[in-house]
């Protein structure tokens, strides 16, 4: 308890920080989901019909969330970290009595929150476009939350590393946004060659994508449980690799 005014501090200042800009950060997705459903799910997807017995515009709802959920849990906590950084406020946190599994845990809540609040947004614009339903309540609410907590890791991660703005969006374009659009997120990887099939197995998103995609509509191109247990694992590895930056000081001290 005696860490909690902490934690909340950080949370309360990274909600705050992205509701205050709202038209920047909550709308942008919004705008973006109404475009694919418009372009890949009447236009294109009338003509690609069903898909694993699914209608395409059902099909892709679940890609299309977790798209966003990816995009903004990560983008929130690798831009606020960095500018902490640039402005040289991580000072304060460094000279404060506040554990490094705090400052984690009050990062990640903030940019998972962020990922959260655009992600059900999404699913509200995807409702007026489909009638999906949740399948599996269970399954889907824990990879919702789950990939928004990885991939908060994974911004506060290239936060530490980077040195300049610009690398702040290194990963994100030529890392992230391949792996998330070769994610199965419009298509289903049994319409690949066995060769690109297998290579897509390599694909984290794909588990992400495909085990969310079973909550929603009950269907997947690989067992749910795996993906599940791949998931569990990347959070606890990049939780302790996070833990283990911070301990060392990483791009911090220096």
């Amino acid at each position: 308890m005696k860490y909690w005014i902490a934690y909340q501090t950080i949370v309360s200042k990274e909600i705050r920080r992205f509701m205050r800009i709202w038209p920047q950060t909550i709308l942008p997705p919004v705008i973006t989901t109404s475009l694919y459903f418009l372009i890949f799910g009447t236009l294109i997807g009338r003509r690609i019909g069903d898909m694993n017995g699914v209608p395409y515009m059902d099909y892709i709802v679940p890609g299309i969330v977790l798209m966003s959920v990816i995009n903004n849990a990560y983008a929130n906590v690798v831009s606020s970290f960095y500018s902490t950084k640039f402005q040289r406020h991580i000072e304060e946190l460094l000279v404060a009595p506040v554990p490094n599994w705090v400052i984690l845990t009050g990062y990640v809540s903030g940019g998972g929150a962020r990922g959260v609040i655009v992600g059900i947004v999404v699913a509200l614009v995807a409702r007026t476009f489909t009638d999906v339903t949740i399948a599996h309540y269970g399954v889907a609410i824990t990879v919702f939350l789950l990939t928004a907590i990885l991939f908060a890791l994974g911004g506060l991660v290239n936060a530490i590393f980077a040195n300049s703005f610009d690398d702040i969006s290194i990963i994100p374009n030529f890392v992230m946004t391949p792996l998330v659009y070769l994610g199965g997120v419009f298509y289903t990887v049994d319409l690949l060659p066995e060769v690109w099939r297998k290579i897509s197995l390599a694909n984290p998103i794909l588990y992400m994508v495909n085990a969310f995609r079973y909550g929603l509509l009950g269907v997947s191109d690989i067992r749910v449980g795996t993906a599940l247990v791949m998931i569990a694992g990347f959070v606890v590895v990049l939780a302790g690799f996070s833990l283990w930056l911070l301990h060392r000081g990483v791009g911090i001290k220096n």
